[in-house]
């Protein structure tokens, strides 16, 4: 009999849904994706209704629902707490009112998926928010036993939390509670540097390389190593009296600044976010990334020592800080380092569904998460109505051809929207929602910036690179196919692809395997036999938004800025052809 878990990622930022049947990952995909607003927190109604479809059941069959976090958890701790700090009664109510909500999931789920409470069947589970993470990095990994790091901002009053996993189970090792969190460091800190947005902190880790090393004492003065795991000072924040201000009414995130006078005592004035930024702003966020990865290496010394593992999995919001992921093969004693597509809270959903497979139902493992291509997809057929309903020329090709003719294009210098098969889960565009272009040329990352992605100058642009060939241009062979780890490029190799080498000589690689993504593997060998170098540009296809996931918003996107064509299935629209509409032209010179 078919048993299928439907796991969901509520009112955390990156709400999201994934489905589970007879222990194999079906869908999974982000609710910003469908309703277009950023990092969206509210309930994944729209999520859970395709997840559902792409299983072939509906609610009335669903036999459970795996939802990623407890208000009970940790209780103990909680009530701890405020008889201690006594946190003001602001904070007590904005969280009072947040877990209100999540007390009536199910009268939630029953409107999203359009039927009456009494009929649905499904086993309604809460899971403790890093139990949910542990799953999602250690149960869907490809290895029986490894020691385990869950790390992010907060969930259920809860951190970071160490593990040995072995077969369909962990044991526990270390937990850091509320009010400490590494997370908490790097968002007040960004906050600090001007950069107020929920999921800003990947801009700090690309400003970093720019910068020395500076403040490094003072942001060390604000977290301390302490045993296995680390504290916060909390003279520099006030989370602990005042509570975070948050805003997570089915929107966007809104996370308030929650540091002290004395932390801008010693680092300046908080910049704004229209303030240039100059050479004291990357030597703090420089600072930060140094000390970030102490804590990190730290815990994974400890962590190691602890479970003599050299086999291990990243987890949590923190684990996407790609730059400290690349050097735990360097720098620790673990030999391996896998890290899922939706690290963060958005896979939260697929870990929710995956404990119930394997901890709650006892089940053996059989899934290894291997590509993240579990989202929507589009024939060529419904790319074709899209484009006519724009009346755009477009024209057709096989795949050969079409290979060929966007290589020529690439060469060209032009920067190509590629839109294929289903859309990535994860913050990460991985070929088939992506821009891409020529890595050779010095002006890419420029031209890109200034007529499509309107974003700031510093932040760099991903080397998808064939699989087979990392070891020749990166100075550490190592697999990574969600973009999850910078590593150094080869200094013989850094000239000959500027636009994707960063600053400091790295480059935040996707490695592409033929076996996971064929055609994204064609396209880009076509571009190595025609240049040598087995290497595309890849930034996502989007401007100041959500991934696209349609056809449709493909094509606005396309039409919005000044992308020079995109390729939607087998189909070209190129903004150079001479019947393309006037009003659609260029708007910005071509550097």
């Amino acid at each position: 009999m078919t048993i299928s878990v439907l796991g969901i990622n509520a009112y955390h930022g990156d709400a999201s849904a994934a489905i589970v049947v007879d222990g194999q990952l079906v869908a999974a995909v982000e609710e910003e994706r469908f309703n277009r607003i950023k990092h969206w927190a509210g309930f994944p109604a729209q999520s859970i209704r395709y997840c559902l479809d792409q299983a072939g059941i509906t609610s009335e069959q669903l036999d459970h629902v795996a939802i990623s976090f407890n208000p009970k958890a940790n209780l103990a701790k909680r009530l701890g707490y405020v008889i201690k700090h006594r946190p003001n009664g602001r904070a007590v109510l904005d969280r009072l009112r947040r877990q209100g909500k999540t007390l009536a999931l199910e009268d939630q789920f029953a409107r999203a998926v359009g039927v009456d409470k009494r009929a649905i069947q499904a086993r309604f589970h809460r899971i403790e928010h890093h139990q949910t993470h542990v799953a999602a990095g250690f149960l869907i990994s490809p290895f029986d036993e490894a020691a385990v790091l869950s790390v992010d901002g907060m969930g259920d009053f809860t951190s970071t939390l160490t593990a040995l996993g072995k077969g369909n189970t962990w044991s526990e090792l270390d937990r850091v509670y509320y009010p400490h969190s590494l997370g908490f460091l790097y968002s007040a800190i960004t906050m600090y540097l001007g950069f107020p947005y929920y999921g800003d902190e990947y801009k700090v880790m690309g400003l970093a390389p720019y910068g020395e090393p500076e403040y490094v004492d003072a942001i060390r003065r604000m977290i301390k190593l302490t045993g296995n795991t680390f504290e916060l000072n909390l003279d520099y924040f006030n989370h602990h009296r005042l509570g975070i201000r948050m805003n997570w009414n089915d929107g966007a995130p809104v996370v308030e600044p929650f540091l002290t006078d004395r932390l801008v005592q010693e680092l300046g004035p908080i910049r704004s976010s229209d303030a240039p930024v100059t050479k004291k702003h990357e030597n703090i966020a420089k600072s930060l990334q140094v000390v970030t990865e102490e804590v990190i290496l730290h815990m994974l010394e400890r962590l190691h020592h602890q479970t003599g593992q050299t086999k291990l999995c990243m987890t949590g919001g923190v684990a996407m800080n790609s730059v400290a992921n690349g050097k735990i093969t360097e720098k620790t004693p673990f030999e391996e380092v896998y890290v899922p597509a939706g690290a963060a809270d958005n896979g939260t959903s697929f870990g929710a569904a995956f404990y119930v497979w394997n901890r709650v139902l006892e089940k053996g493992r059989s899934f290894v998460q291997d590509h993240a291509y579990w989202g929507c997809q589009f024939g060529n057929d419904e790319c074709l109505q899209a484009i006519e309903e724009l009346d755009l020329p477009f024209q057709r090709y096989d795949d050969d051809a079409l290979m060929e003719q966007t290589v020529d294009l690439m060469i060209d210098g032009k920067v190509v929207g590629w839109f294929q098969g289903r859309m990535e889960f994860g913050a990460r565009a991985l070929g088939n929602r992506s821009l891409i272009a020529d890595p050779r040329r010095t002006d890419m990352r420029d031209i890109i910036n200034l007529r499509i992605k309107f974003r700031e100058k510093f932040r760099p642009f991903a080397p998808s690179i064939l699989e087979e060939h990392v070891g020749e241009w990166f100075a550490i062979e190592e697999h990574a196919p969600y973009m999850e780890k910078v590593l150094p490029i080869r200094s013989d190799k850094q000239a000959l692809v500027p636009a994707v080498t960063h600053v400091d000589g790295s480059g935040r690689l996707q490695s592409v395997s033929t076996r996971t993504n064929p055609r994204y593997h064609s396209l880009i060998s076509a571009f190595y036999k025609r240049t040598g170098v087995p290497i595309v540009l890849n930034t996502s296809l989007n401007e100041n938004e959500p991934v696209v996931r349609t056809p449709a918003e493909a094509l606005s996107c396309f039409l919005r800025t000044d992308m020079d064509v995109l390729v939607l299935g087998n189909l070209i629209v190129d903004r150079s052809n001479p019947a393309f509409p006037s009003q659609y032209r260029k708007r910005v010179a071509s550097t």
